[in-house]
């Protein structure tokens, strides 16, 4: 036990020490992320230190359980393919354009607009691809207006991290936990959409009062021309993530895998792309820029912190820990506690240990335990930039752009809206069950 605990510390503190300081890197003028390389050398080790035996964690990538790993990651980075396609092709930033050109010199018009379209995107969507898309947009946009973009980048930031959790594919720790656990795509979002409207009723309500002196300033109009793309493209991609979509709503009365809905549909696309780019003798960069974006990154992450917990199983800690959290007030307990951890290991490792001590936790408790630790890890992501991948990338984006917000300020605003969504989110919770 000591050296599983050992090394899942080192590995933890690596992880938290490269997020801050190198979270990736440039190579040939591309980035690519590095944070992943902690917890490889801690899963490499537990192995070779026989604390996981090679064979079990073959069998473990091997089986038709539910918390198969491989298929965990092939149904987020699917889903997230079809995601980046609408990205590539333009659509994203078209609805970015339409928000801006409708807010008629208007900052309160904007936020509200900004944070509602960027809601209704990362519900059907993944919350990274937003931020991702929407991130340098705003900072473009607020430089060339004169303007002070740090409310529209947190009313952004806070939207994604909120309304993620709404569906199963809002985030990879829905995923991932909703999916250890069995629970179908119905299942999560008859219990999962009172919390997810109670968390965002309470964060709106303290960004409005937080910026609300910002927001009565003037708006300088700017010309933004609207982008262009090809419709055909984006029908082919709307129609893929639309079908997807329903299709994973029906999952579990089609008694259809939610992995091999989106794989089946992420080969469509790329397939129905290559046909029509053919026939209108274009190129094939936008399928090669979508695939060259997909988070294969996860890979490595989530196999390692797979391995971790393995461990951290076999020598009876995720055990220890279910007891610990007990059975009274399971809602609080978890969701406090996933909150938490997640801002201290990140929420996908958080997600993946607490996939294992939810098994370990009574039955009365499991379903509750993983609602709550779903909402934990998608608030968490607003507290520090460790919380999340999203903060991480999202702090990065603002440094290129010359966007000034320092870890204190992330906190200053972080802490009094992240724990208003999660006392409201636990609070709808203990309603819908």
């Amino acid at each position: 036990m000591i050296t599983v605990l050992t090394v899942c510390a080192v590995t933890c503190v690596a992880l938290i020490i490269l997020v801050l300081v190198k979270p990736s890197v440039t190579v040939k003028g591309s980035t690519v992320s590095i944070y992943w390389i902690a917890p490889l050398l801690g899963a490499v080790t537990l192995i070779c230190t026989g604390s996981v035996p090679f064979g079990s964690f073959l069998s473990e990538l091997c089986s038709q359980s539910a918390i198969n790993p491989i298929k965990i990651l092939l149904l987020f980075i699917s889903m997230t393919l079809l995601s980046v396609f609408l990205d590539e092709v333009g659509f994203f930033r078209y609805m970015a354009s339409t928000v801006l050109e409708k807010s008629k010199s208007n900052q309160k018009t904007l936020f509200i607009s900004l944070y509602l379209i960027v809601s209704v995107l990362t519900i059907f969507t993944s919350n990274d691809i937003i931020i991702l898309t929407f991130t340098p947009f705003i900072c473009y946009f607020a430089k060339n207006a004169k303007i002070d973009p740090i409310p529209y980048l947190f009313a952004e930031f806070v939207a994604a991290n909120t309304w993620s959790m709404a569906l199963v594919i809002g985030n990879p720790t829905n995923i991932y936990l909703s999916t250890a656990a069995g629970i179908t795509f119905l299942e999560y979002t008859s219990k999962m959409l009172l919390p997810t409207v109670f968390a965002c009723l309470a964060s709106f309500a303290v960004l409005y009062a937080i910026f609300r002196k910002k927001l009565s300033l003037a708006l300088n109009s700017v010309s933004e021309e609207t982008p262009k793309f090809d419709k055909g493209l984006v029908a082919i991609g709307l129609a893929h993530l639309g079908a997807c979509t329903l299709l994973l709503i029906l999952s579990s009365y089609l008694n259809f895998e939610m992995w091999l809905i989106t794989v089946i549909f992420a080969v469509s696309l790329v397939i129905s792309a290559e046909i029509y780019l053919k026939i209108k003798h274009s190129s094939q960069t936008v399928i090669v820029h979508s695939f060259a974006r997909a988070p294969w990154e996860l890979v490595p992450f989530v196999l390692s912190m797979f391995v971790l917990v393995m461990a951290l199983e076999r020598c009876g800690v995720t055990h220890k820990l279910a007891s610990f959290l007990g059975e009274n007030a399971a809602v609080w307990k978890y969701g406090f506690a996933s909150y938490i951890s997640a801002n201290l290991v990140n929420n996908i490792p958080m997600s993946v240990l607490f996939s294992s001590v939810i098994s370990n936790a009574s039955e009365a408790v499991r379903e509750i335990a993983v609602y709550a630790t779903v909402i934990g890890s998608n608030v968490a992501a607003f507290f520090t930039p460790i919380g999340a991948l999203a903060g991480i990338m999202w702090s990065g984006i603002l440094k290129n752009h010359g966007v000034r917000f320092s870890f204190l300020t992330y906190i200053k605003y972080g802490t009094v809206i992240s724990l208003c969504a999660l006392i409201a989110a636990l609070t709808g919770l203990t309603m819908s069950i």
